[in-house]
């Protein structure tokens, strides 16, 4: 889908790129914004890429952008249509969403494959997997994976990183304009040089949904030790065929580090947290005989499971 947007003067893209990152927190171990880690703030903060030189897309237009892409996306994947696992699902979203400081209402559908996967689209568009569902052991688990999304919402990570992807384009035709024909070893034509600076942008997008999406949980009256739990389950620290060097995620090491940090030092001391519910509990059931896991091959492999991603 092709989307005309008005570009910026040439003469500002270079500040533009200077004075508009996106902000850095302390999951990534950089200087977080004044009101970042106050969770009392949570709802009146605006956070991630914002509008103007930051972000070319207004709220209005990420939300038609988003309910067109999830029209497609959905034309073409299976999904979940269970009325009462939506409704669940639809609960704890809205539980989640109303302690967070996304501008834009949350959608959660269930996708109907069995491997660990979610997917955040602009807009508030979110989507996870019956595999990735089941292999949370309590509510408090299944709130962080939401959370998580709901984070990328907030810091409008989508049309941030789409911004940035059209600013480099920009800046690279002077670099190939007249130049010579690109060969494999030319990182300035060839294009290599903008996926790994967007790289550096999602490794950032992603530690910044780590560091909201717990705040957003505890906020919700969660035990955040569900976030660590869940993000143990879903990234395996060693994945095969994928190159620390080229993953759009932080080391999972380092994650974790920061997550604990961030818990000790920022989140407050909470008497009582949720950890299960009995309406969990039976969401749970419920979904094993909506979707039950199909039997094992009598000689296994292992698969690659895909980690949960922004596309």
């Amino acid at each position: 889908m092709k989307t005309t947007v008005n570009n910026p003067p040439c003469s500002l893209l270079l500040v533009v790129l200077v004075l508009y990152p996106l902000s850095s927190y302390s999951s990534a171990g950089k200087k977080e914004a004044k009101t970042s880690h106050d969770i009392n703030a949570i709802g009146h903060r605006v956070i991630g890429y914002q509008s103007g030189y930051g972000n070319w897309y207004s709220l209005d237009k990420e939300k038609q952008i988003g309910a067109q892409l999830s029209a497609e996306y959905e034309k073409s994947t299976p999904l979940i249509r269970d009325e009462a696992t939506q409704v669940y699902l639809d609960g704890l979203t809205r539980a989640i969403s109303q302690n967070s400081d996304t501008q834009f209402s949350i959608t959660t559908r269930v996708l109907d494959r069995e491997d660990s996967f979610a997917l955040t689209l602009a807009g508030g568009y979110q989507y996870v997997s019956h595999g990735l569902l089941l292999q949370m052991e309590n509510e408090s688990e299944l709130a962080a994976v939401i959370a998580r999304g709901i984070a990328h919402t907030s810091l409008r990570s989508a049309t941030g990183l789409a911004t940035r992807a059209n600013l480099m384009k920009i800046m690279t035709v002077p670099l190939t304009f007249g130049g010579p024909e690109p060969t494999a070893s030319s990182t300035s034509n060839d294009g290599l040089s903008v996926p790994l600076t967007l790289l550096r942008f999602r490794r950032e997008d992603e530690s910044a949904a780590d560091y909201f999406g717990v705040q957003y949980l505890c906020k919700s009256g969660y035990s955040p030790e569900g976030f660590i739990s869940f993000i143990q389950k879903v990234w395996i620290s060693n994945t095969p065929g994928t190159s620390k060097a080229f993953s759009a995620f932080p080391p999972l090491s380092e994650r974790l580090e920061a997550l604990r940090r961030e818990i000790q030092e920022i989140l407050p001391k909470q008497s009582t947290a949720v950890t299960n519910t009995q309406n969990f509990v039976t969401f749970r059931e419920h979904l094993l005989t909506v979707a039950p896991p199909k039997p094992l091959p009598k000689n296994p492999i292992l698969l690659r499971r895909d980690p949960q991603r922004l596309d």
